[in-house]
């Protein structure tokens, strides 16, 4: 599913224009992105948690070549789904699993 997708989605379930829709879906982006670049969290209940970790400098080792390449540390993005959200997909999934 797209982005466009989503907003096509959601302007039919709210009865707002597309352009509307995208706009919003737009934002909720841009705010994930704003609130991770400050190190903030943002927590969805029943959805998930945004966050960011940081990663600690490592050797790594270029799969191409084998080559050794040593990484910083850096901070990655991260999502933790809510345990509501995965009994919901697990639940749904096992059902039509068993049909």
């Amino acid at each position: 599913m797209t982005r466009a997708d989503i907003a096509n989605k959601i302007a039919l379930a709210t009865g707002l224009s597309k352009v509307e829709t995208e706009t919003v879906v737009e934002g909720f982006i841009l705010c994930v992105i704003d609130a991770l670049r400050n190190q903030e969290s943002i927590e969805i209940r029943g959805f998930g948690t945004f966050k960011v970790k940081e990663r600690k400098p490592r050797i790594a080792r270029n799969p191409k070549t084998g080559a050794k390449v040593e990484l910083g540390k850096r901070y990655v993005p991260m999502f933790k789904v809510s345990k509501e959200f995965k009994k919901v997909v697990n639940e749904n999934l096992t059902e039509n699993n068993h049909k």
